[in-house]
Order: C-alpha cells, then structure tokens, then sequence
C-alpha cells in the first residue's frame, strides 16, 4: 500500500487527484494541504511514502517544502506537480530533493504510475522533459565543490560511462546493450553510483552529471 499526502492550494485540483487515486486499491490518500508550511507539518505527523507537491502557492512555496522535507531525512518521497512543462521553480524543487517531475494534465495512468515508481525509489521524469528542463535552466548552474570533486574521483571509469549515459536520457536497457553488459550489472553500476554520489534517485544523478561538466546543455 502506498501513501499518499496530496498538497494543492487548488480544493478542486486535490479532489481531483483524490478521486483518481481512490480508484486504485494500491494507493491510499492520507492527508491534504494547501500550503507548503501545512505540507511539512503533515509529512512529519503522517509520512506519507509520497507528497504530490503543488510548486505555486501562497506563503510557503512547493520549493521551499520539498527542501524541508527532504533535508528532515524522513522516508517521504516529493513529486512535483506543475501546470507548466518548463517551470523554473518547478526545476529549482528538483534540485532541493524532489523526486520525479510531473504535468497536472498528465494522463492518470501517467499520474499512478508516476507514484508508484518515486514510492518505490525509481524518479518519474521522462528523458526529454529532464534534458528540456535543464536546458532551458542551465545558466542556474553552479560552479563544482570540493566535496563533488571528490565523489567524482570516487567512480570507476565504467561508473563514469554509465553516469553520463543516465544523464543522457538512457534507460537500463539500452546502457546495457551499448556496453554489453548485463541489465543486472547496469543496476549494481547505478547503485553504486547513487551510493559514491550521494544522490537519491536519477534525477539527482542527471543534476550531478550536468554540474560536473559529464553532460552539457544542447
């Protein structure tokens, strides 16, 4: 069963996300928020496995939340929810630890889905939305640290690869088959890469890719 808190200012917008999950036997809705201060509080009393996390709102913003939420260190996963496909608060929520990266007019298998896997670890957001969000933001690039330095140097050559290549937009599949590796050997190469990174999910690893030079912004 997964969890789920859904934060909109919008009442029509959380009944309508709550009408759609009710229907899935699999996923529960645990709470409602309409501000990012009521999201934190929420997320701590209930730890939803997910918070559906509106970005625009008043006090509080979604940016804010998520990076509370996120640094609190607790089990909830954020995925973000925006009407719009190149939000720039939207691609700032990512880089404070959101998960995945969703429309609100997503299609509700998209929706579900989109759930499910940011609950399970996996991140949401398709390839072409990633590289169009960090392109569009690119300026907003930071410079590299000391300490991403160091977990750069950490990665094997191989790592290497397969860290620019999920920066890419590729999936297992298809890392697996253009070094002829085994899926299973793709997965190990991306946990160790999550593990030596310190990224959660990635989407974290697309960001540390790009920040560290790996991929540039076409």
């Amino acid at each position: 069963m997964t969890t789920v808190l859904i934060v909109d200012d919008q009442a029509l917008q959380r009944l309508g996300f709550s009408m759609l999950l009710e229907q899935h036997p699999d996923l529960t809705v645990v709470g409602e928020a309409t501000h990012g201060a009521e999201a934190v509080r929420l997320t701590a009393e209930l730890r939803p496995d997910v918070v559906l996390m509106d970005v625009r709102m008043p006090g509080m913003d979604g940016i804010e939340a998520t990076r509370r939420i996120v640094e609190s260190g607790g089990r909830s996963r954020v995925l973000v929810l925006t009407t719009f496909d190149l939000d720039e608060y939207a691609y700032a929520a990512l880089r404070a630890g959101a998960s995945g990266f969703l429309l609100k007019d997503a299609l509700p298998d998209e929706l579900t889905a989109g759930i499910r896997a940011v609950a399970s670890g996996d991140a949401v957001i398709a390839p072409g939305l990633t590289r169009k969000l960090i392109d569009a933001f690119s300026a907003h690039l930071p410079g590299t640290t000391p300490a991403q330095d160091r977990q750069l140097t950490a990665l094997t050559t191989r790592e290497r690869e397969v860290l620019t290549a999920i920066a890419t937009g590729w999936s297992n599949t298809e890392i697996a088959n253009r070094f002829s590796l085994a899926e299973s050997t793709v997965k190990s190469h991306v946990s160790h890469i999550l593990a030596k990174i310190g990224a959660r999910d990635r989407v974290q690893a697309v960001i540390f890719a790009y920040d560290m030079g790996l991929v540039r912004p076409a």
